[in-house]
């Protein structure tokens, strides 16, 4: 085993000396490996996709602590074989805590479809009740909604302004017709005077009631 800093081998392993086209790394990430001038010198000059990217210090220090005590030949190992890279990657803390994660999260989904799937039959009866629910007691209660419908706007139309007048106007003419009839009677001595008397004037007084109440309401905005 061999020092991590400050060693000749470590000198051997840094990434510049391996062959770019040797790596299974794409050229562009083993180049900007290489330590310069410009990288060194300020974290500023990183794009901010490379630095949303970069590991946490904590994540970095304990995955170089992973790294120090192996040989040059286990790094350039890492560097040019895909494997042995995919096998380290897997063997970091961080990268198990998230294949548990999705593991778990992969159970779970299973779990769900399962119990989505011993929950169709139910759902198929339950459809099929709402479908018998639809062509019976809708039906019926559909028909019972448009008659009180229909009671409603006849009602509506009953209780208007100008069904009210007519209404009234008629009960007018009903009286007038009646108060005349009785006139007649009187004169052609059917009646007594006293009786013609107190019921001529009670059938007059509910005439000119109706007279004035008409007027009124012919009268009114809203009339």
């Amino acid at each position: 085993m061999f020092k991590f800093w400050g060693s000749q081998e470590q000198e051997q392993a840094r990434p510049q000396d391996v062959n770019p086209a040797q790596s299974w790394y794409p050229p562009s990430l083993v180049t900007s490996a290489t330590p310069t001038s410009s990288t060194s010198s300020s974290h500023s000059l990183q794009r901010p996709t490379e630095r949303t990217l970069s590991p946490s210090p904590a994540e970095a220090a304990a995955i170089i602590t992973l790294l120090k005590d192996k040989s040059a030949d286990d790094l350039r190992k890492l560097l040019s074989d895909k494997d042995a890279y995919h096998q380290f990657l897997l063997s970091l803390d961080q990268v198990k805590i998230q294949n548990n994660i999705r593991d778990e999260l992969c159970k779970e989904t299973l779990q769900l479809a399962r119990e989505n799937l011993e929950k169709e039959p139910r759902i198929v009866e339950l459809r099929n009740q709402c479908r018998i629910i639809r062509t019976t007691e809708l039906a019926a209660a559909q028909e019972k909604l448009n008659e009180l419908e229909k009671q409603k706007e006849e009602l509506l139309r009953s209780c208007s302004p100008a069904s009210l007048l007519q209404r009234l106007q008629e009960a007018m003419n009903e009286t007038e017709e009646e108060s005349e009839a009785f006139h007649r009677q009187f004169l052609h001595k059917e009646i007594d005077p006293g009786a013609f008397v107190q019921k001529y004037k009670k059938l007059r007084t509910t005439y000119h009631k109706r007279a004035l109440i008409h007027l009124a309401a012919k009268a009114s905005p809203t009339g």
